[in-house]
């Protein structure tokens, strides 16, 4: 269960800071977390946020009216910088998260979060690796980085939340080859190196084979004019994550394009009203555990 003083209004307003804290050294490289903290007593919910960029672009800062607008009613935002395609391919980012899910749980209480609450987000390519993190939080592969202090703690999300995410990297890349699309198949190139390595990834394959997983809550948030993925693919996606037992929430949007950046502010405000409504309700319910 959530802490016990914890209580997430989804209605309430605070005022917040943004600060980057580095989360990850690696000899010279610093990896930041830009951190969004309401302003007030806590215990707040706590929750990963993952940028997009088809796996090798983007940076922490990307689409700030999501970190934003969770901060603003009481969620602590870490926004991550991860590894990403070429010099990083597949699977360094799911190392990256799986290592920065567990600092945040460990640093929790000087973020006046709570540790059991801890969720995760992402849009685009970043809801494809939220999602597969959630899913596989003991891989080794992804929980290849040790962290001083934290062999008790796991790389395991309370919820997950994928905004328009490329949910089948297969699929998607067979999309862009049939369009000609050289420059969206290279990016799946760079960061997967081969096609199997995109089927290996991909959620529809990983639930339909019966692969061993967790199942997390989910919300999957899908604009109706997406030309960026397949059709149909985030449907299938939400059912066969339903036929593995897992409890998922599917919230389509008539119109709305891939990328919050065409979408409507009425679209966005009724969007953010979601997320914040489903992270109140799995809190509500006692998802996250001790």
């Amino acid at each position: 269960m959530p802490h016990s003083a914890l209580h997430y209004d989804p209605t309430r307003r605070y005022e917040f800071t943004v600060q980057d804290i580095e989360y990850r050294r690696d000899g010279a490289r610093s990896w930041l977390a830009m951190m969004y903290l309401p302003q007030g007593s806590g215990p707040f919910p706590a929750i990963i946020d993952l940028h997009g960029g088809a796996w090798n672009n983007g940076v922490r800062t990307d689409n700030p009216a999501i970190a934003e607008g969770l901060a603003a009613s009481g969620v602590v935002v870490a926004s991550i910088d991860f590894r990403m395609g070429g010099e990083d391919p597949y699977p360094s980012s799911l190392a990256d998260i799986n290592y920065a899910t567990r600092w945040l749980k460990l640093h929790a209480a000087e973020f006046k979060a709570d540790a059991a609450t801890v969720g995760g987000l992402g849009v685009s390519s970043g809801g494809h690796l939220i999602l597969l993190s959630a899913m596989r939080p003991f891989d080794p592969r992804y929980t290849a980085l040790p962290l001083a202090g934290a062999e008790d703690l796991d790389g395991t999300l309370a919820y997950a939340i994928s905004c328009w995410g490329v949910l089948d990297p297969l699929g998607r890349y067979r999309m862009a080859e049939a369009k000609g699309n050289t420059n969206l198949m290279a990016n799946h190139e760079r960061y997967f190196l081969t096609t199997a390595a995109m089927q290996e990834s991909n959620l529809i394959h990983i639930l339909a084979q019966g692969e061993a997983v967790e199942l997390p809550p989910a919300l999957l948030i899908q604009g109706t004019a997406d030309e960026g993925v397949p059709q149909g693919m985030v449907e299938k996606v939400a059912e066969l994550y339903g036929a593995a037992g897992g409890d998922v929430e599917l919230a389509l949007y008539q119109g709305m394009p891939h990328g919050i950046a065409g979408w409507t502010a009425a679209e966005v405000t009724n969007m953010l009203n979601r997320l914040r409504s489903f992270i109140a309700q799995r809190l509500s319910t006692g998802v996250a555990a001790d």
